[in-house]
């Protein structure tokens, strides 16, 4: 049998893991020799924290993020491949591959032959989508709009106008210190009518979710996301 590549979900909050990791998820980081991660600090850190038993010292960990070459991404799988060890994906927060750089570890497992094993948690995205009340049916995650204001008012127009016509939820997010920039222009150049969701600090002890018509956010004070992370859905 091939050696299994496991996608180990980590907390989206600090000091949540026992009410979002479930018991699978647990026990495969108390087992497993090799991580995967984008930082190996965070990664011994968390290995640390929910698997208190184990010595990191006799743990192997591998750097892949966003800047790993392809060769890097090969060479990252070949204990997998060559010495038929079990190893885990760990991302910084949520679940690998989605919106993060795991997924181009999971491609080159699959071109490999190895075994992919996705394993249930926290996705800040999925949690918002579902707290939205918005399209569920049709929905599109489009990572980061862009930093220069006019291209950005420029995407959110795009966006409003395509998750019109296709009755499609529109996703996307924002480095934390950038957020009350692109709030504001949300609610400055989407349609009173369009329903803009904030949902920030998901499953933290700050945890936020509203969603609102543009108008009614108008009326509100600013909700605080500085340096929050922070999940943007609009919607019809």
């Amino acid at each position: 049998m091939p050696a299994t590549l496991y996608l180990l979900p980590t907390p989206l909050a600090e000091d949540t893991a026992p009410q979002v990791l479930p018991p699978q998820v647990l026990a495969a980081v108390a087992a497993l020799p090799y991580f995967l991660a984008e930082n190996a600090r965070t990664a011994r850190r968390f290995v640390k924290s929910v698997a208190p038993a184990r010595v990191i010292e006799d743990i192997r960990f591998t750097v892949i993020d966003k800047d790993s070459t392809d060769a890097e991404v090969r060479a990252a799988l070949v204990p997998l491949v060559k010495e038929g060890i079990d190893g885990g994906i760990l991302s910084e927060a949520g679940c690998p591959g989605i919106a993060d750089p795991g997924a181009a570890l999971v491609r080159e497992a699959h071109r490999l032959g190895l075994r992919v094993v996705p394993l249930v948690g926290p996705s800040s995205l999925l949690l918002a989508l579902m707290a939205s009340g918005l399209n569920g049916q049709q929905f599109a995650f489009h990572g980061y709009l862009p930093i220069e204001k006019a291209p950005r008012i420029a995407a959110i127009k795009t966006l409003e106008r395509e998750g019109q016509q296709r009755q499609q939820s529109q996703l996307f997010i924002e480095t934390p210190y950038r957020n009350g920039a692109l709030f504001a222009d949300l609610v400055a150049h989407l349609q009173p009518g369009t329903r803009l969701c904030v949902a920030a600090d998901v499953t933290g002890a700050g945890e936020f979710i509203k969603t609102l018509t543009v108008s009614d956010w108008r009326r509100l004070p600013t909700p605080e996301l500085h340096k929050i992370p922070t999940v943007f859905v609009i919607g019809t």
